[in-house]
Order: C-alpha cells, then sequence, then structure tokens
C-alpha cells in the first residue's frame, strides 16, 4: 500500500494560499475517495476539498485556522485499510517562503466543473429555491441522490443525524433501503434536523444564516481591556467578510453612488411563471422562479445602453462587448456573487439553467474562483427578505448594480380605475462619474418595459 500527500490546491490562477477552515476528518479516521476531507478559504471563496483517495488519514500537517501557501502538503492518507494514525496533534507550522519549491504530491482537488445543465429531473442539481432553506448538503450526498433519482423535495424529507440536522451518507442510504423495502422513515422535524414545511407561494425565501454564525467568540487581547466582559463579547471576522468589507469600503470611497427607483408590474411575469411552473420544473428539474426573468430583462436592456456594462480606468472607459451577469446569493459564509458569463448568448432557459447551478454550488461550496470573477453587471434580490426598496453598493470595478425589491399585491391606479397588480420597487445604483440620471433612468424604464411587455400566454 502507499501513502498519499494531500496538498493544498490551488483553486485560482491568482490565488497563492489558502486558510483551513475545518477538518472534516482526524487522523485514524477511514476515509473514501471524493468524501469531504476539509474545508478551506480563500479570499475569493469558501470551498470543500475531497479526498484524492481511499484510505486512513494518518497525518494532518496543520491546525484548523492555519494559512497554508497552496501546494504545500496539508496531510497524509495511507491507503492500507488497516493504517494506524501517527501521534501527535496537528502541526501549526508555518506556510513555505513564497519562492520555495514545492512539494511533491498528488494534488487534493481538482477545480469541480461546472454541471451541464440536463432536462431530466432526476440528473439535475437541486434547487436554488430549496437550498435557500438553509440546509446544508455534502456533494457525496447530493452525488447519491442524483444517481437515486432523489429530488430535492424528496431530499429534504431525509432525517439527518449529523450536526445542525445535516444528512450524512449514512442517512441517506437507511432511506433508501426503507423507501426500497417499503417501510416508514421517521418525520422530519427539529429533532431530526428536517426541513420546514415550504413557504407560500408569495410569502419571502426563509432568511439567510444570520451574521452571527459567521463570527468566531474571541478573547480579544488589548480589544478586551477596551470592551471587557460581561457587558461586551468580542468576535473574529472570517475570512470572506474581512475581504467583502473591505470592498465594500474601497467601492464607496471609489463611485459618487447615484440612486434611482423605478416601480415595476410584475403582474404579467407572474402570470406566464404560473401558467409554466408545473411543466418548466418537470422538464428541467428545478423550479421557475422570478429571477431568470429578471435578468433576462437586465440583459436586453443592456444590449441598449452598454455604457451601464462598463468600468472606469483612470481617463478612460472600458466598455465591455459581452455581459458576464453577477447574481448576488446568500450563502452561510454571508453574501457571495457568482457569475453568469456570458449571458447575452443565452436564451431564457439558458439563463435559468446557469442560475439554478451557480446558486446551488453557492450554497453548497462547491463554487470555485473562476465562478465569481469577471462580472461586468450586478443583479441583487434583497426582495427574498422582504425588503421592498433598497440602495445596493456598486460591485467595483463595475459602475452599476440592480437591487430588486419583493413582489408584493397592491392596489394601483390604470386608466382611472383601481386594480390590483403584482408591484415591485427597483433600484439602479451607479457611478455619478460616466453615468447621468437621464442614462441611469433610460435604463430602468428599459428594464421595467421589458418585464411589463411579457405576454401573458408565453411558453418558456
Amino acid at each position: 500500500m502507499a501513502k498519499i500527500d494531500v496538498i493544498m490546491p490551488q483553486l485560482g490562477e491568482s490565488l497563492t494560499e489558502g486558510t483551513i477552515i475545518k477538518w472534516h476528518k482526524k487522523p485514524g479516521d477511514k476515509v473514501k475517495k471524493d468524501e469531504t476531507l476539509l474545508e478551506i478559504s480563500t479570499d475569493k471563496v469558501d470551498s470543500e476539498i475531497p479526498s484524492p483517495t481511499t484510505g486512513v488519514v494518518t497525518r494532518l500537517l496543520f491546525a484548523e485556522q492555519a494559512t497554508v501557501a497552496v501546494r504545500e502538503v496539508i496531510a497524509e492518507i495511507d491507503t492500507d485499510a488497516s493504517a494506524k494514525a501517527e501521534s501527535g496533534p496537528p502541526a501549526a507550522k508555518p506556510s513555505p517562503a513564497k519562492g520555495s519549491k514545492p512539494a511533491a504530491s498528488v494534488p487534493a482537488a481538482p477545480q469541480p466543473a461546472t454541471p451541464a445543465p440536463s432536462p431530466s429531473p432526476a440528473a439535475s442539481s437541486p434547487s436554488p429555491a430549496d437550498a435557500a432553506k438553509g440546509r446544508f448538503y455534502s456533494p457525496l450526498v447530493l452525488n447519491i441522490a442524483r444517481t437515486e433519482g432523489i429530488p430535492m423535495q424528496e431530499l429534504e424529507t431525509v432525517p439527518g443525524t449529523g450536526e445542525g440536522g445535516r444528512v450524512s451518507k449514512k442517512d441517506l442510504q437507511a432511506y433508501l433501503v426503507a423507501r426500497k423495502s417499503g417501510g416508514q422513515m421517521p418525520a422530519p422535524g427539529p429533532a431530526f434536523g428536517g426541513a420546514p414545511p415550504p413557504p407560500p407561494e408569495h410569502s419571502p425565501a426563509p432568511a439567510a444564516p444570520r451574521i452571527e454564525s459567521m463570527l468566531k467568540p474571541v478573547d480579544g487581547g488589548e480589544l478586551a481591556k477596551k470592551f471587557p466582559q460581561p457587558g461586551h463579547e468580542i468576535r473574529q471576522m472570517s475570512n470572506i467578510l474581512m475581504k467583502m468589507s473591505e470592498h465594500m469600503v474601497r467601492s464607496v470611497h471609489t463611485s459618487p453612488h447615484v440612486f434611482a427607483v423605478h416601480e415595476c408590474d410584475m403582474t404579467n411575469v407572474d402570470m406566464v411563471r404560473r401558467r409554466n411552473a408545473g411543466a418548466f420544473q418537470k422538464r428541467e428539474g428545478f423550479k421557475l422562479t422570478y429571477t431568470p426573468f429578471i435578468c433576462d430583462a437586465i440583459v436586453r436592456a443592456i444590449k441598449e445602453f452598454p455604457l451601464v456594462n462598463s468600468q472606469v480606468e483612470g481617463d478612460k472607459i472600458v466598455i465591455k462587448k459581452f455581459i458576464n451577469l453577477g447574481m448576488a446569493v446568500a450563502s452561510e459564509n454571508g453574501l457571495i456573487v457568482p457569475v453568469i458569463k456570458n449571458a447575452e448568448e443565452k436564451n431564457f432557459v439558458g439563463i435559468a439553467r446557469a442560475i439554478n447551478d451557480l446558486a446551488t454550488r453557492a450554497r453548497t461550496k462547491r463554487l470555485t474562483p473562476s465562478d465569481i470573477e469577471g462580472g461586468s453587471f450586478t443583479v441583487t434580490n434583497y426582495g427574498v427578505f422582504g425588503t421592498m426598496v433598497g440602495l445596493p453598493i456598486i460591485n467595483q470595478p463595475q459602475v452599476a448594480i440592480l437591487g430588486t425589491g419583493s413582489i408584493e399585491k397592491r392596489a394601483v391606479v390604470i386608466d382611472d380605475a383601481i386594480a390590483i397588480r403584482s408591484m415591485a420597487y427597483f433600484t439602479l445604483a451607479f457611478d455619478h462619474r460616466i453615468l447621468d440620471g437621464a442614462l441611469g433612468g433610460s435604463f430602468m424604464e428599459a428594464v421595467v418595459r421589458n418585464l411589463e411587455s411579457y405576454d401573458r400566454n408565453q411558453v418558456v
């Protein structure tokens, strides 16, 4: 048998290091190939790293929270099932100096490939609307579910015995055995970590994980003298949160933000969505939401007003000939913005598939840095949390971001008569260095026009 070195993977060309967030295995534990071995964090994304082989974990060379250079050996796995762990805790040794020769080893985790959309419900990725319920599924569990033809709606009912109600491989295998034999499984509920019943059709999505869960308690050192206990509690920001906060502060200092709020009648979109919901889900394997309608309308409006799809470089303006549409997603690690590349080349269904794929992988930690790079325009949907109007911050180096508020039925005046319509407020935040109110307003009118002009009998 052989010992295999596990290395710190390079998840992006510009990345030189990663931070070990959590080890899922300890020395002496058995691990299967592609089973999650650890979680790492970079300055761009958090990822789960699978084991490169089946065997026994014999050594962990770095402790949790250690920052390690890419291609440095971080663990050892013995392919002999009878192997034993070496004694001693994980060493918190420093990363090698830049320019040092990397250790020869077997790569731990190639970059996950974007799965090709499939028309088969059994083979499709889980729905972002279902994943938003906050229940986490490992790539191994999701793969078993796809192989066995278990849709996300059914997977949500499987009792989980893991931490926080997480469904383990054993939980899913036990469920499959019971299902095939006609046996009864325990009803999902708080005791089993089961998901709550789905929300009503028009209610806001369940709240994203609270920001407090992303902050680890620390003693605070000198800061604790200024803010002593028990009146204060000091917590450490995660790597992702620190980078996000730096990015937001830099954006406010860089771009003079101007905001334009427009009202949009989403009644026609709502009727098209309802009319096509069943056939669409049966064909594509995931739910038809408002998001692809909004993204499609934005892409068509950008083609009319390409200046909103640009960036400022000194005294020059770089207009992008492609539309890489960023889509803000709330994950358990904070806000992340995966990018639909070349959205201008996709039809409505293509955009819907891309949204489902990226949102699902964002919430299951299967995004790579390339998935969140290169955006040229961003849309953020704070309406899923019940917010009617928001003022989003521009995602640098872009020059505009569009925020969508909650869709609510309201009484409005149409042709001097009162009617009940599904209405929403959209906000465009734009960089006043190159975009003025006339261009911002015209762009928003185009987005609204695209959404309000949907044919109620349209098939998507």
